[in-house]
């Protein structure tokens, strides 16, 4: 018996999207699009800027998702994870937050600073960004995306990136994520699997922002067992793109880690 897409997440998300690793500097020009688009253009966070391609500094030690509508091919979507590296260079969280932290529940400073990153820079364009009210937000959860019992929906889009970012993580050996995040987003990540920590008081940054880590291995092993096959269809097409990409420019890619959920 074929399951219905809201039980086969794997089948329902590759029918409408297909998600990518920005491998190439065509893929993260893509990105830094999307992120005009929706932080320059549509929301004023960033000052537009005459090649339409919003970035930053901390684009040189990031990597990237993209995520793309199967029906026309368009890129909608995107996250980046900033890497910390072996630097004592301080991720964009540590400076906004650093005087709310709370280090008796964990202190950035005192991690592999190697294992380490921070999400950031997630968005979708906006006529994917579908929920009454939210033309101002970059992306978001809520109780309605997953529908009701009578009539369930899952949210492919917003599912895609966050797991998406996971799956990088996972590929490039960070353990700890961090990130900026709203109370509601927190509360509705759980339904996926992902649970995320408060590690300091809220700061006013675009609303009102908590600093917050995940366990990436914690998250990988508590995905729900409807979520996991999605995970899996992400995590390969993220691994196909780098393979893809070490095939053209004959360098070989491996995986920093082997893990994967069963």
């Amino acid at each position: 018996m074929q399951l219905p897409d809201f039980l086969n997440l794997g089948a329902g998300f590759t029918k409408y999207f297909r998600i990518s690793g920005a491998v190439d500097d065509d893929l993260r020009r893509a990105a830094y699009r999307i992120r005009h688009s929706v932080y320059c253009e549509e929301l004023g966070y960033e000052p537009l800027r005459e090649d339409g391609l919003e970035s930053d500094a901390f684009d040189a030690r990031s990597v990237h998702c993209l995520l793309q509508a199967k029906d026309t091919g368009e890129y909608i979507g995107c996250v980046r994870l900033v890497l910390a590296g072996a630097e004592t260079v301080a991720l964009p969280f540590e400076s906004l937050c650093h005087d709310v932290i709370d280090r008796s529940i964990l202190d950035p400073a005192t991690l592999d600073r190697t294992r380490i990153a921070e999400v950031s820079r997630l968005a979708v364009i906006g006529r994917y960004r579908r929920r009454r009210g939210e033309q101002k937000q970059p992306v978001g959860l809520d109780e309605s995306d997953f529908g009701t019992p009578d009539r369930p929906r899952f949210p492919y889009i917003a599912a895609g990136l966050y797991l998406g970012m996971v799956a990088q993580a996972q590929r490039h050996g960070i353990e700890t994520l961090f990130m900026l995040t709203e109370r509601r987003l927190a509360k509705q990540l759980t339904r996926l699997g992902v649970t995320l920590k408060p590690i300091g008081t809220p700061i006013e940054h675009r609303g009102l922002r908590y600093p917050s880590m995940m366990s990436v291995s914690e998250v990988i092993d508590g995905l729900s067992f409807f979520v996991r096959p999605l995970f899996a269809v992400i995590a390969a097409e993220i691994d196909d793109a780098y393979r893809r990409q070490s095939v053209a420019s004959g360098v070989s890619v491996t995986r920093a880690s082997s893990g994967s959920p069963s």
